[in-house]
């Protein structure tokens, strides 16, 4: 069985072809592989060549193609394709292209598991066989017979030595687990069940050597324990009102301090369904519009036509898949836990990995952001009985938020087949499962760990210096000035929201009996007691 690469035509490439053809190719092909366009002068490689003739409903988020000419490198970047040298032609087999994708693509679960329920077993069956040693071959008839959940019939690998499923330079790694059948070690963060993949890039490794645990952990050690519990609490009700502001409302203080509350306890119970569930139900107390637990329907984010039909730029998972995708996040968040992946990355998998399914009628984004607070606080990255902010920073950087969503959910909608519902919602039509079980996490992982470097570098000593400076102001006003400390606190707030000056409103209001001479006093001790202050946060 032989596998085209590309026809000349257009039509060729908006309508794949199942079945598998040899074809040779005369001169450069023109056409569109899942929305892009070909490079000229190019072949489709690997994931691409298998999608396109398998018909693949999942995207391939790194497409690879490979030149007919020989030139210079032997692999470059081009409009988001990775084009390789004429050398790197894996020939018109499935198994060629199979092999290629496996030694030079990036690992992409979600379509490999598409392909493997697509192809024919005899397919990988005469591949191993004919190369039961071979790397690649190990490694692809691991992952036929884990994602696919059957076997193979072939004998077990010969006694050789084991090799692992991800390259640990390539990736970051669980403990790696041995398969004796297939000679491989499976070293995912999660199961087959259920799996993200997190790369090794730069700025990954450049944000693990600041070992930013350690350094909140000292920013902390030097602080006095009265001022960092106020720091805590500054920073959990940041962090509570800004998760709510994210989804557009503004909920009443007791609200607010009800889901500090429980986002406080984030790490101090395991992470299980019933776990979830439960700071489901802190956070939405009233029920009669909003089904508590697993959502029973579909889930979309998005606008409404004039009818009131959905427009989806987003759909949650299917509510039949919940119970088993739920499942399988969690055994990845345990797996990842036990094996001490770096707890920044397990938070990522983990919060990103939930949104992404959106198991909830409502709350799922808030929901995620706690359980990035669950993570950290369970694995002891944040120091005990404080919450970084990461949802003041995703406030503040609110656009690259979505961004950031939207760039996984993004390019799966072309792939979920949906029609709206007579209650205007959205009922899924094909099965997606897959399309939530497994997906790369790298960017995701890179975000997170930017807004918690912030956190420890930057929000952590600020609110720390600025409760310092006003409890020196504070204590030098009522120095001069005999008032309670909670006068003198509202005071400093007024005088730094004015610009260093004592409003003309307030002035001949609550502070009317202050004389001029107090005033100018006041104005000059805050203005002191925080020299520098605002300055040190444009730097």
């Amino acid at each position: 069985m032989v596998i085209s690469t590309q026809e000349f035509e257009l039509e060729h490439f908006s309508t794949p072809r199942k079945g598998f053809r040899r074809v040779k190719l005369e001169k450069p092909v023109k056409g569109v592989f899942q929305d892009r366009s070909v490079p000229p002068g190019t072949r489709l490689a690997g994931l691409s060549a298998l999608s396109h003739e398998l018909a693949i409903a999942a995207p391939v988020r790194w497409p690879s193609a490979v030149s007919e000419q020989y030139v210079s490198g032997s692999r470059r970047q081009v409009d988001g394709w990775a084009i390789f040298d004429k050398r790197y032609w894996p020939g018109d087999s499935f198994t060629g292209h199979l092999t290629f994708a496996l030694r030079h693509e990036h690992i992409d679960l979600l379509i490999l598991k598409r392909i493997f329920d697509a192809a024919p077993q005899t397919e990988i069956e005469a591949l191993v066989r004919a190369e039961p040693m071979g790397i690649p071959v190990r490694r692809a008839w691991y992952l036929w017979e884990a994602l696919t959940r059957r076997t193979l019939d072939v004998e077990d690998a010969p006694n050789v030595a084991a090799v692992d499923l991800l390259d640990p330079k390539s990736y970051f790694t669980g403990k790696p687990r041995l398969s004796k059948r297939h000679r491989v070690r499976d070293n995912l963060l999660g199961t087959v069940r259920s799996s993200p993949v997190i790369r090794r890039t730069g700025a990954l490794e450049h944000f693990l050597k600041l070992n930013l645990a350690e350094e909140a952990r000292e920013t902390v050690g030097r602080t006095g324990a009265q001022l960092v519990s106020r720091a805590a609490s500054f920073m959990l009700l940041a962090d509570s009102r800004a998760s709510f502001e994210i989804e557009g409302e503004r909920p009443p203080r007791n609200r607010l301090e009800r889901w500090g509350r429980a986002v406080l306890q984030a790490g101090k119970n395991p992470l299980t369904l019933g776990e979830i569930i439960r700071l489901h139900g802190v956070l939405i107390e009233d029920t009669r519009f909003v089904s508590a637990g697993l959502r029973r329907d579909g889930v979309f984010l998005g606008e409404r036509d004039h009818t009131g039909d959905p427009l989806p730029e987003f759909i949650g998972a299917r509510a039949a898949d919940l119970d088993d995708l739920m499942a399988g996040l969690l055994e990845a968040n345990d797996r990842m836990r036990d094996d001490g992946v770096d707890p920044v990355l397990q938070a990522a998998a983990t919060a990103f990995g939930f949104v992404y399914v959106h198991p909830f009628q409502d709350g799922n984004g808030r929901l995620h952001r706690c359980l990035i607070h669950h993570v950290l606080a369970e694995r002891k990255f944040t120091p005990p009985g404080m919450v970084f902010p990461v949802s003041s920073v995703m406030l503040d950087r609110i656009d690259d938020y979505k961004s950031i969503l939207q760039t996984h959910s993004g390019p799966l909608m072309p792939f979920i087949q949906w029609r709206p519902t007579p209650e205007r919602n959205v009922e899924v039509l094909n099965d997606t499962a897959d399309l939530y079980r497994y997906f790369d996490c790298t960017e995701v992982a890179e975000f997170l760990y930017g807004f918690v470097r912030r956190t420890v570098e930057s929000d952590l000593p600020r609110e720390i210096d600025y409760l310092s400076r006003q409890d020196e102001a504070i204590r030098r006003i009522m120095d001069a000035v005999e008032m309670p400390d909670r006068i003198a606190e509202n005071l400093v707030m007024f005088i730094r929201q004015n610009q260093g000056r004592l409003s003309k409103k307030r002035r001949e209001g609550e502070f009317s009996e202050l004389r001029d001479d107090e005033v100018s006093l006041i104005e000059g001790v805050v203005a002191d007691s925080f020299a520098g202050f605002d300055e040190a946060r444009l730097t």
